[in-house]
């Protein structure tokens, strides 16, 4: 389209909201795609929002993660996608003495990004394509309904008047063909925090200016399991039991879990420092062999150290993935009975070992997709997203399908990028 239709009609912009970071993009008034900064100069953002206590102001994204890394007073809310379709989603929360919804957060979200957006455009952007999981949730479809509503209804609240939606596997795929130079088929493997997402789909630059791509979609398929899922199996098998998890105490009975599993879980963590968690966690004394253990889970609660623990975790398994070498998580902030050292380490021996069920699933997943294309094979695998560098990962889907070429992707900012493409064919 030219130019002067699309300043005519409106910027859509393509927002990839994600469980762990968020990413903007769009067709500008020049006809070319621009990757919006959102946190300085980095595309993507960390879908992070602080309360801090003492100002009594409300960080996002890096400055959110800082501060709160930071030991400021305050709360911090991630992963708040993964409320989505959840009755979570309509529950209050006390932030700086008052009492929100998690919905009102995910406005407040939005509403920055769509500021960060307008500030860099120089425009107000009011159209907006929005990116959602094959499956936001698996297997209910009254839910998954439900969250892509969510969804819109709060883009609307912060301020955009038209919204569409495009299968986020679809818009990696529409970016990814944008540089290839003759017809092939791939399927794309788009793992983010919160969900694993495919689609087979055949892809011919000659084709990509086309709205209705219905005929080249051989195949989609989704699972919720993500990078997030991961972090929470590599935080069991590595940080919690040096807090208790699974230590076997009085009457040889291990101690009861709910309380780790919520430290476990970036969008549960929360949960873990009310009245009423901290009074059974303190009642767990009684269950420990080892008081040492048992005050360290205190020191955690007291503290509020969840997120900085968890923190610890996802960049160990970030250096872990990149390097292949021992990664380790310092937690040293906490009581630790005299010894010299506290920490957990994260080798790539353990990623494998932790996370095998977790990626055979997301494989048999994409083995799925494949197969319901009707294809034998395809010519590329195509990874993209946040989650898409973990090594286990890659390599078990390289031996699953040797027969195909894999591609590693934009893994933060291509879907935003699909979707800004996916925006450009709408009608006026």
């Amino acid at each position: 389209m030219p130019p002067e239709r699309k300043a005519t009609r409106g910027l859509i912009l393509g927002i990839d909201f994600g469980t762990s970071n968020s990413a903007a993009a769009l067709i500008g008034v020049d006809g070319q795609m621009h990757t919006i900064p959102l946190d300085g100069a980095r595309a993507e953002m960390p879908t992070a929002v602080f309360f801090a206590s003492e100002t009594h102001t409300v960080l996002y994204g890096s400055e959110a993660l800082q501060a709160y890394l930071a030991g400021t007073e305050g709360r911090l809310l991630r992963s708040l996608k993964s409320l989505l379709g959840s009755r979570l989603m309509d529950e209050y929360t006390t932030v700086n003495g008052q009492s929100l919804r998690f919905f009102d957060i995910v406005v407040l979200f939005f509403k920055e990004l769509k500021r960060r957006c307008e500030a860099q455009v120089g425009q107000p952007l009011n159209r907006a394509m929005l990116g959602r999981p094959v499956h936001f949730v698996d297997d209910e479809t009254e839910r998954d309904a439900l969250a892509q509503e969510t969804l819109g209804r709060a883009a609307r609240e912060a301020g955009f008047t038209e919204i569409a939606f495009q299968l986020e596997p679809i818009a990696a795929a529409l970016d990814y063909e944008q540089r290839v130079q003759h017809e092939t088929t791939a399927l794309v493997v788009d793992i983010g925090g919160g969900t694993s997402d495919f689609t087979v789909i055949r892809l011919n630059p000659a084709r990509s200016a086309i709205a209705d791509r219905s005929a080249d979609i051989l195949a989609t398929t989704g699972v919720h399991i993500g990078g997030t899922d991961c972090d929470r199996l590599l935080d069991l098998a590595t940080v919690m039991p040096l807090l208790g998890y699974r230590h076997i105490g009085t009457g040889r009975r291990p101690v009861p879990n709910s309380v780790f599993f919520d430290l476990s879980t970036w969008h549960l963590i929360h949960q873990a420092y009310t009245r009423k968690a901290l009074h059974f966690a303190k009642e767990l004394w009684t269950d420990y062999v080892d008081q040492t253990l048992h005050a360290r889970l205190m020191d955690v609660l007291e503290g509020q150290h969840g997120h900085r623990m968890l923190s610890g975790v996802e960049a160990a398994k970030i250096a872990c993935s990149v390097t292949g070498d021992d990664a380790l998580v310092d937690l040293d902030f906490l009581g630790h009975g005299g010894s010299e050292h506290l920490g957990a380490t994260v080798t790539a021996s353990t990623m494998t070992d932790t996370l095998q069920q977790a990626i055979n699933q997301i494989v048999q997943c994409a083995q799925q997709c494949v197969q319901r294309s009707g294809l034998a094979s395809v010519d590329t695998i195509y990874l993209t997203g946040g989650s898409s560098a973990l090594r286990p990962l890659a390599e078990a889907l390289r031996t699953a399908m040797p027969e195909a070429t894999l591609v590693e992707g934009n893994r933060f900012g291509g879907v935003a990028a699909g979707l800004g493409y996916a925006g450009a064919t709408l009608p006026v």
